[in-house]
């Protein structure tokens, strides 16, 4: 894995204007057009990359040819330990090994939409310290713009989370929330809920608090613009009132029984508790089943199934829940069929299970593309 050089962000002002580049593959500055992958035999002559502009502004939509991806969420630095197995209560295990990676499941979601060469833009909050300067260096190395990206200072700390990583490459996570949780405004900055207004798709999760998620959700509702809800997080119930401003909700099997008190150890089962998740009134649920692959299921309709993509070797599953709901939201903005956000969904989670950490593990779109020309 390639070393990162870490260095304190600039500090920023509503009035600071900061570039940024984002690789696409068109020269077209009104228009960005990337490498179909329906294709095996894609023949075509490579386009010069021409540079997307990542601007402090309210508006990204006048900067970018289309919408960004906006993710408002955690960022954590992630401590991973090797372990043969968990320890027992009261027992003390061994560690193979031990490093401190950048991960957070929002800015998990960033880091995936800048690697997937598509506009992203985060929201988040770290502290002022050495964490917080490992994950913005590697949000901002993986193409995302951090004109929305708060410091918090008077001594509270960036998330962490303690990883526990087996041998099967499944894991086991303990989390410190920090400046994810603690700190926020009352009421958010009119320049934040701009950039969410502004968005072409944006993507929550639960490690950060449900007053601000709710914000942020009626921000983009007011606006039409389509929110993501990731069920991963805090382990309590979901406030209704959130769930009003939600078009996806995306569990993964184990957290989808948990919110709705129903089994999820057969297809069928799984079915009945999305259904009762519509009856909350959100009209797709988006499950990942993990090895079994992914089903959406949109009230009305029949489920859309999606098989897994067989990883040559597991090493690490910590963020490919991140990885498949970012890539799936990235395919979703981009205008292709809900079989097709699936597919693709499924191949950037296939590539990131064969990496150790969550953000260094997140695929390129070059990659994903590749693996997809053969499925």
């Amino acid at each position: 894995m390639k070393g990162i050089r870490l260095s304190p962000p600039p500090t920023q002002t509503t009035n600071t204007i900061q570039l940024q580049s984002f690789p696409t593959t068109s020269t077209n500055p009104n228009q960005v057009q990337f490498l179909p992958f329906q294709s095996k035999h894609n023949n075509k002559k490579k386009k010069t990359k021409a540079p997307i502009l990542c601007l402090s502004s309210t508006n990204p939509s006048k900067i970018h040819p289309q919408p960004p991806l906006v993710v408002v969420g955690s960022a954590n630095a992630d401590i991973y330990v090797e372990i043969d197995r968990l320890p027992k209560e009261g027992e003390t295990v061994p560690a193979k090994t031990g490093q401190t990676l950048a991960g957070g499941k929002g800015a998990n979601q960033a880091a995936c939409g800048g690697k997937l060469s598509y506009p992203t833009y985060f929201v988040g909050q770290v502290g002022q310290d050495s964490y917080g300067k490992l994950v913005t260096e590697a949000l901002r190395s993986g193409g995302v713009c951090l004109d929305h990206v708060t410091t918090i200072s008077g001594g509270t700390p960036t998330g962490h989370a303690v990883v526990m990583l087996q041998s099967d490459g499944q894991n086991s996570i303990i989390v410190v929330g920090g400046a994810n949780m603690s700190c926020w405004p009352e009421i958010l900055p009119q320049h934040d809920l701009d950039v969410v207004r502004n968005a072409g798709i944006v993507l929550l999760q639960r490690e950060i608090p449900d007053a601000v998620n709710i914000q942020v959700a009626k921000a983009a509702r007011s606006a039409g613009v389509p929110v993501i809800f990731d069920a991963g997080g805090m382990d309590s119930p979901i406030p209704q009132e959130l769930l009003n401003y939600v078009d996806i909700l995306s569990p993964n099997e184990t957290e989808l029984g948990r919110l709705t008190g129903m089994p999820t150890e057969s297809f069928e089962d799984i079915a009945q508790a999305a259904a009762k998740c519509h009856k909350w009134g959100v009209k797709q649920v988006l499950v990942k089943l993990g090895e079994k692959g992914s089903a959406l299921f949109i009230e009305g309709e029949e489920p859309i199934q999606q098989p897994a993509i067989f990883a040559k070797k597991v090493l690490d599953t910590t963020g490919a829940g991140d990885t498949f709901t970012a890539a799936f939201a990235v395919a979703l903005v981009e205008g292709k069929s809900k079989k097709e956000c699936l597919k693709f969904a499924a191949a950037a989670a296939s590539l990131c299970v064969q990496v150790k950490g969550a953000i260094p593990s997140m695929p390129d779109r070059k990659s994903v593309l590749e693996l997809l020309n053969y499925h």
